[in-house]
């Protein structure tokens, strides 16, 4: 006999679809090794408490961190010839733990001292392509630069290059929503990356593809923070109109790591189910006749792709790991500082058993709540004898090197975003003087800024940022 509606017992329903929710919770959460912020594991479980009817769905759409399960089987740490174990052998031997990709051969580096130099490497790399063009970025303005570089794609395209374009779904939005119909009438195939409308992988629609490459016959390789808009590229790019300039680090290489990060590219347009891509001749496959294949003493160079399609968090696994192993200095730019407990305090052990530490960040950033939110760590570090460095403006490069050891340069921002929910792309350099190198690029931005004065918070300030901080992550 079916019960009447009347007879229902609605508070043993309620509870049900509480228990219901925090089972999907827990099983997801196991299952898929969703690490997560305890900011955010608080938020999600009171939200599934008292008010679940709106957080299940919420969960079921955003809820998901990573978009794979198992983890390869490691790779063994290989010698040199001669037995010895070569440089950023650590990183390398962590690196190998998490199934990345090897490190690879580079050759002709050059680091971007300006954005006129970015960009007169970004057209080199475009108008001497052959082959193949790949270009993956987060932002593409609706200014004269996007419109500079969309000209310079569609032109290759019709010249007979295969040329493909991934935005990120939101990204495109945030860029003012270029028009890419020109881009895909002259024959360019364009892909957006999760948009947020009409996305189909369902519990992914708040992971964002941050990684900006762009890879010419799967042989040159331009890569770093910047996106492809005016602001990005500094007054001296001449494009730049009335935007207010902003700092950035790129850098461009030649070798087999070009390959590699060709590799990811396809994985990530496969991802944002891209046109299939046509077929190159055989030539394009092994590109000797544009770079020479170096030799076994080349300097070393390794992919870090970081994000949901990683098993590991990598670029923060390698980040604390390097922390916590240097013995002299430790030099980072990012223009969103907000880190993680375990980060913060590997920065302030390092800082208190003798390391220098320095930290370069702009003094107001494009995003008023993250410079807010910063205060509480920046309080923490300089107690534990750190220098902060404010920049008068917006610097937006993002690198760490530690000691001679290693330089992570890249995407990722030193924000629990970027190390946590972010598709993401950092290149460990592990040759010492190219380090060097990149050290000198930051000691040059340290010397234009000003200290930073750590101010004592009172009461209000301090559960101010303590609910700033709540939602911190999802910055």
């Amino acid at each position: 006999m079916l019960t009447p509606l009347r007879d229902v017992n609605w508070v043993s329903l309620h509870g049900l679809f509480v228990m219901a929710g925090l089972a999907i919770y827990v099983a997801g959460s196991h299952t898929l090794h969703q690490r997560r912020h305890p900011s955010a594991a608080i938020t999600w479980v009171l939200a599934l408490i008292l008010l679940p009817y709106v957080a299940l769905p919420l969960y079921l759409v955003f809820g998901s961190r990573k978009v794979v399960k198992r983890r390869p089987p490691p790779r063994a740490m290989m010698a040199t010839p001669d037995g010895s174990i070569e440089a950023g052998w650590r990183s390398r031997q962590l690196a190998a733990a998490m199934a990345l990709p090897v490190a690879a051969t580079y050759e002709n580096l050059t680091i971007h001292e300006t954005g006129s130099q970015a960009l007169a490497a970004l057209h080199a790399l475009i108008d001497g392509a052959q082959q193949s063009l790949e270009i993956c970025t987060f932002i593409l303005g609706d200014d004269a630069l996007g419109a500079d570089i969309s000209q310079r794609l569609a032109a290759r395209a019709r010249d007979g290059v295969r040329v493909r374009l991934l935005l990120d779904g939101v990204g495109a939005w945030l860029g003012g929503r270029p028009d890419l119909k020109p881009l895909v009438e002259a024959g360019v195939r364009t892909a957006l990356f999760v948009p947020p409308l009409s996305s189909p992988l369902k519990g992914r629609t708040n992971l964002r593809n941050h990684r900006k490459m762009a890879i010419a016959d799967a042989s040159h390789l331009w890569c770093g923070g910047r996106n492809l808009a005016a602001e990005y590229f500094g007054a001296d790019s001449g494009l730049l109109g009335s935007k207010p300039a902003w700092d950035d680090l790129t850098f461009d290489l030649r070798g087999p790591l070009a390959q590699q990060a060709l590799q990811r590219f396809d994985a990530d347009w496969n991802f944002a189910g891209g046109p299939a891509a046509v077929a190159l001749p055989p030539a394009a496959a092994e590109p000797t006749a544009v770079v020479d294949r170096p030799s076994s003493t080349a300097p070393r160079v390794q992919l870090i792709p970081s994000g949901p399609d990683q098993v590991d968090d990598t670029f923060f696994t390698l980040l604390v790991s390097a922390t916590f192993n240097a013995h002299e200095r430790i030099m980072a730019v990012t223009p969103y500082f907000v880190p993680d407990g375990t980060l913060l305090m590997a920065l302030c052990l390092a800082s208190r058993r003798g390391v220098q530490v320095d930290l370069v960040l702009p003094a107001h950033s494009n995003h008023h709540l993250a410079d807010l939110a910063r205060h509480r760590a920046l309080r923490e570090l300089a107690s534990a004898g750190a220098r902060i460095w404010l920049l008068p403006q917006m610097i937006h490069a993002k690198a760490v090197v530690v000691d001679d050891e290693v330089a992570l340069v890249g995407s990722a921002n030193l924000d629990e975003r970027s190390l946590f929910l972010n598709y993401e792309l950092m290149v460990a350099f592990y040759e010492a003087e190219d380090v060097r190198r990149f050290a000198g690029w930051l000691e040059r931005r340290r010397a234009a800024s000003a200290p930073y004065r750590a101010e004592p918070a009172g009461m209000l300030r301090e559960i101010g940022e303590g609910l700033l901080l709540w939602v911190a992550f999802q910055l």
